[in-house]
């Protein structure tokens, strides 16, 4: 996510960005430009603290990378989280490809 940070960090800046504990230093560390609002640890409670924004039209779009191939001890909050944004309707980034065409300017009429 660092990565994807530092390649969009044009893009990124004229956003809210609001991460969980971990990637939201990660992200702050590679773009220190960044305004980034860090919320707590996805294990402790980030996961489902942006799950609520999402339920109170506070986030617009989703980018949440996952690992398919590593397993992860708070699973269940994602899944919880991502069944959110399909709820609520809110695009969704799973991975670099699609957060690429999300943040395409023009894409979600912004």
């Amino acid at each position: 996510m660092a990565e994807f940070a530092r390649r969009h960090e044009a893009e990124l800046s004229r956003r809210r960005i609001v991460a969980t504990g971990t990637t939201g230093g990660r992200i702050k560390e590679a773009c220190p430009s960044l305004d980034v609002t860090r919320l707590k640890s996805g294990p402790l409670g980030g996961d489902q603290q942006i799950g609520a924004m999402i339920a109170t039209g506070e986030v617009d779009m989703l980018i949440f990378f996952v690992d398919p191939l590593t397993s992860m001890p708070h699973d269940v909050d994602v899944k919880a989280l991502m069944r959110l944004a399909t709820v609520y309707d809110i695009p969704m980034a799973l991975n670099r490809a699609t957060a690429e065409i999300l943040l395409t300017p023009g894409a979600l009429g912004a």
